[in-house]
């Protein structure tokens, strides 16, 4: 690692939270990137003290700069939400850029993650059969010789890619419908329970029900029959589940602070492409397992508190 230099851009998204800001930002500034590009979201208007917070987090990036690197902002004037804020601000960052390291201001990295992000941008940069290379390992490492393997699901905590995958991004999924009533999905997937799973999660992100960008992401990637890339060494922890946190506020979500590790070099690659079968069936089950729990969960706690004001 003495001898890495760090040369991939790197994109920084950042919003209100300072606190986890600013330890993302610090491992940015360790690696030293020659390029640091910033997407910030504008404040809530009916947010008391959320204007002060938001520059706050801009501050601590813009004024954290101390070593030789070129800085590019696009900074929203007025909230847009995750789904307008992170959609546009990618875009932006891949018209600036040909490939891009990806962290949003939750996803705290290891030291390691920048030089296999980079290595593998650049092994993988015109191979139509990758569309990114994630950072995140929930849990699934398999008993290899290899440094990663690849999988259909791919985790969007601390990412790279390339301007060839994000051309194909469509926020709206203007497609949605004839991949869902052609049955397409089941060509892909198999499984009734994939298939289920998955046209609930797409027909959700499709409606614009959840303030989400992720979904419509996985489903371009999905419809060029691409791949990502999973480390078998998980190389960022999530440390945003909380109360702050735009989707999932529980800390004891499965996917919170999973330890990182170290990935050796030189890394080791894989000599087929071969989907993972059960990272897949891990993240579709156990998850969606916690996400059934925590729903009755809160249900639970709801009817309780209600039944206390009565």
């Amino acid at each position: 690692m003495s001898n890495f230099k760090l040369t991939t851009p790197v994109a920084m998204i950042i919003f209100n939270r300072p606190e986890t800001t600013k330890p993302v930002f610090e491992a940015i500034r360790k690696a030293q990137p020659s390029k640091l590009l910033i997407v910030a979201d504008g404040a809530r208007a009916n947010r008391d003290g959320e204007q002060e917070r938001c520059e706050e987090a801009r501050r601590l990036v813009l004024e954290g700069v101390d070593w030789e690197c070129e800085v590019k902002t696009n900074i929203a004037p007025q909230n847009l939400g995750c789904r307008g804020r992170v959609s546009s601000g990618l875009d932006w960052v891949f018209q600036e850029e040909e490939e891009a390291i990806i962290l949003e201001d939750d996803c705290l990295p290891h030291p390691g993650f920048f030089r296999y992000a980079q290595e593998l941008l650049e092994r993988y940069r015109h191979d139509e059969r990758i569309g990114l290379i994630s950072a995140a390992n929930f849990r699934i490492k398999r008993e290899t010789q290899y440094s990663y393997y690849y999988s259909r699901i791919h985790p969007i905590t601390g990412w790279a890619s390339w301007r060839r995958v994000w051309k194909h991004y469509d926020l709206n999924m203007s497609i949605f419908p004839e991949v869902r009533d052609n049955g397409l999905l089941a060509d892909m997937l198999g499984d009734d329970f994939s298939v289920k799973y998955w046209t609930k999660i797409f027909q959700s992100a499709y409606d614009g029900r959840e303030s989400t960008w992720d979904y419509q992401f996985t489903f371009a990637v999905w419809m060029q029959g691409m791949v990502g890339i999973i480390p078998n060494y998980n190389q960022v922890i999530n440390i945003g589940f909380g109360a702050e946190a735009t989707h999932i506020t529980d800390a004891d979500h499965p996917t919170a602070n999973v330890p990182v590790e170290e990935m050796p070099f030189p890394m080791r690659h894989p000599p087929y492409m071969i989907t993972e079968k059960s990272f897949e069936k891990y993240v579709q089950d156990y998850l969606l397992n916690w996400s059934l729990g925590y729903r009755v969960k809160r249900k639970w706690n709801q009817l309780r508190s209600g039944a206390k004001k009565h």
